[in-house]
C-alpha cells in the first residue's frame, strides 16, 4: 500500500477546513497545511488534525506557495486539496491506495466544480490530483497554477468535489493578472486563455473578446481550451448583441474536434432566441444524441448531453404544435431528474392538456 501526504494552501477557511480534513481521515498518512496568511481560526483548527502547519508570506503566486507545501511532504505520494474541498467517496480513494501500482507517477482524478439541486455533478473534470514525491513534480503558474503532466500517468475513477460555501475576493485571480500585465511578466498561452475568462466573468466583455481572440488564433493553445475559448467568445458577443459573430465562433469550434454537446446547446439556444424553432430542435436533438464520456478532458457539462437537451426540445416541439412529442421529452428529463421544479410544472401542464 502507498503513503500518501496531503499538502494543502489555506487562508482564513475556518467554515470549511475541518470539513476537508475529515474526509481524508484513513487516506492521508500525512498532513501538510501551509497558511499563507490567516486572520480568523484556520491555524487553529489545522493543529487539531496536524503537527506540520507552516506560515508561507502570501507574494500572489500561488503556484510558490504549493511548491513550498510540497517541500514539506515526506511520505511516497503527495495529494493536494484545497480547504472547500470534499472527498465524498473514501471507499474508492481507500481502494486507490491499496492497489495504485507504484510505478506510476501521476494520477488524474475528476474534479466535480458544479452540482445541480439533486447534487449531480454538471460541471467537471480531470485535474492531476495525486503525484509520486520523488519525482520531484512541481506547479507553475501565479495563478490557475498547474503540475504540467509528465512520467507514467493514468485516469483514476476517484474524484474531488468542490464545495465552496462562499466567495471571500471574487477579483483576487483578475487582480494577479493585471498585476502580472503591469510587471511586463509574459503570459503563456495558458495564462492568456483564463485571463480572458477572468475578464469575461467580470464582465468587461470587450477587453475579454480581445484577449480570447488573440489566444484562440495563435498557435499551441490546448484544444480543449480554445474550445472553451469559443464557446466565452460567443457568449460575450450575444451579451453585446452580436449574435451572428457568436454563431459563426461556435461553428469555428467544428474545426478543432468533433461537435460538442455543450457547442451544440449553445447553438440550439442561438436559433431558439429567433424564434427558429425546427433549427434549434435540430441542434439539441443533436446534443442529446450525444454520449457523455466521464472520462473527457477539458471542462464538461453533463447537462448538455441529457436534461438540458430534453427540456429545450420540450419546449420547442410544444411551440412546433407537436405536444405528445414535447412530452417524451419532458418525461425523458424527469428520468434524469425526478424532482425537477420545472419539469413537473411541465407535467402538470400536459396533464391539464
Amino acid at each position: 500500500m502507498i503513503t500518501i501526504s496531503l499538502c494543502m494552501i489555506v487562508r482564513d477557511e475556518e467554515e470549511v477546513l475541518a470539513r476537508c480534513l475529515n474526509s481524508v481521515r484513513g487516506i492521508a498518512d500525512e498532513i501538510v497545511v501551509v497558511d499563507t496568511g490567516s486572520t480568523d481560526a484556520t491555524k487553529d483548527i489545522a493543529w487539531h488534525y496536524t503537527d506540520h502547519v507552516y506560515d508561507f508570506c502570501w507574494v500572489d503566486d500561488f503556484a510558490a506557495a504549493r511548491n513550498f507545501a510540497f517541500s514539506k511532504a515526506t511520505q511516497e505520494y503527495i495529494l493536494w486539496l484545497d480547504a472547500d474541498d470534499v472527498i465524498e467517496d473514501p471507499k474508492s480513494w481507500l481502494e486507490l491506495k491499496k492497489t495504485l501500482d507504484p510505478k506510476v507517477d501521476m494520477v488524474l482524478a475528476r474534479y466535480d466544480l458544479g452540482f445541480d439541486e439533486e447534487g449531480r455533478a454538471n460541471f467537471t473534470n480531470f485535474r492531476e490530483r495525486l503525484v509520486k514525491r520523488s519525482r520531484n513534480y512541481r506547479w507553475v503558474g501565479r495563478v490557475h497554477e498547474i503540475i504540467p503532466l509528465s512520467g507514467r500517468t493514468i485516469k483514476s475513477d476517484v474524484s474531488v468535489s468542490h464545495r465552496k460555501l462562499s466567495v471571500k475576493d471574487p477579483d483576487r485571480n483578475l487582480h494577479i493578472f493585471e498585476q502580472m500585465m503591469s510587471q511586463g511578466v509574459p503570459m503563456d498561452l495558458r495564462h492568456r486563455y483564463y485571463y480572458g475568462r477572468e475578464l469575461f466573468y467580470h464582465g468587461r466583455y470587450e477587453d475579454a473578446i480581445r484577449v480570447l481572440k488573440s489566444f484562440y488564433e495563435a498557435d499551441g493553445g490546448w484544444m480543449e481550451n480554445r474550445i472553451e475559448a469559443c464557446q466565452l467568445l460567443a457568449r460575450a458577443w450575444r451579451v453585446l448583441e452580436e449574435p451572428e459573430k457568436a454563431l459563426a465562433i461556435l461553428f469555428d469550434s467544428f474545426k478543432l474536434d468533433v461537435p460538442r454537446a455543450e457547442i451544440c446547446c449553445d447553438i440550439g439556444e442561438h436559433f431558439m432566441d429567433k424564434q427558429a424553432y425546427a433549427m434549434a430542435a435540430f441542434w439539441y436533438e443533436l446534443a442529446a444524441g450525444m454520449h457523455f464520456d466521464p472520462e473527457a478532458d477539458g471542462f464538461r457539462m453533463p447537462d448538455c448531453y441529457d436534461y438540458i437537451p430534453y427540456m429545450q426540445l420540450c419546449v420547442l416541439w410544444d411551440r412546433l404544435g407537436e405536444r405528445a412529442k414535447a412530452n417524451v421529452y419532458n418525461e425523458k428529463a424527469l428520468a434524469v431528474k425526478p424532482h425537477d421544479p420545472a419539469a413537473l410544472h411541465n407535467k402538470a401542464y400536459f396533464e391539464s392538456r
